[in-house]
């Protein structure tokens, strides 16, 4: 199992547009995330910042997030919620959330 962190701007104007889009996430979303090994999966907001948090429980982690990259319902669950985010200039190239290290597990 691998553990993911990410990190992204919410402007407050849109807060309660996205808050209200992931009360009801589609079901095809949350059913490719589970197709593609994704588990435990949290979204915090503190502020303007949204902390999300996920396992990973396949074998082939480039393999399943490319996946979810080329589902359609996830495309557009995307095409949705991407307006809302801004994400930090120094992520990574690639990054729209921004991966974050983890410095410490208690197991």
């Amino acid at each position: 199992m691998k553990r993911l962190a990410s990190v992204i701007g919410l402007p407050d104007a849109n807060r309660e547009e996205y808050e209200r889009l992931h009360a009801a996430v589609w079901p095809a979303v949350l059913e490719r995330l589970r197709l593609s090994n994704i588990r435990n999966y949290s979204i915090y907001r503190h502020g303007e910042v949204l902390f999300a948090y996920m396992e990973y429980v396949g074998d082939d982690l480039e393999a399943d997030m490319a996946a979810i990259a080329a589902d359609p319902a996830t495309q557009g669950w995307w095409s949705v919620c991407e307006p809302l985010q801004a994400p930090f200039p120094e992520r990574g190239p690639g990054e729209w959330w921004m991966e974050i290290p983890e410095i410490f597990h208690l197991d």
